[in-house]
């Protein structure tokens, strides 16, 4: 029994890598055109880098409680909370993030059975 949680689950983390990935990238050069100009736009760029990674944490919770139900692993959903929420405390922790994530996600679209358990169905 597979779980669409955990699908969308990996897959939020796939799409965090490339946005973490990019986040400095992108604060850093919104942060000098604020500086030369009179723009104010490096804290609501950040706030969608940080609402990203809370999104991620609040689904990983979901996959981690709905997966327990099933006795699916849950080895992936934890990495993916990690990952989100390493990141959520701050984009200084862009790059362990996004190695956490990826490796969370591999585990997530696994969805392997708890072991000596048999998976139940989850609607």
């Amino acid at each position: 029994m597979k779980l669409k949680i955990n699908f969308w689950n990996a897959i939020l983390a796939i799409f965090n890598c490339f946005l973490f990935s990019a986040s400095w990238f992108v604060i850093f050069a919104t942060s000098f055109d604020d500086a030369f100009n009179d723009n104010n736009n490096t804290g609501s760029v950040a706030t969608f880098f940080y609402a990203m990674a809370w999104i991620g944490v609040v689904l990983s919770i979901v996959a981690i409680w709905k997966s327990k139900k099933a006795k699916i692993s849950i080895v992936g959903p934890v990495l993916c909370l990690v990952g989100n929420f390493a990141f959520g405390l701050s984009a200084v922790f862009a790059l362990p993030s996004i190695v956490v994530l990826v490796i969370g996600a591999v585990f997530s679209f696994k969805q392997k059975p708890v072991q000596g358990e048999t998976s139940q169905t989850i609607k």
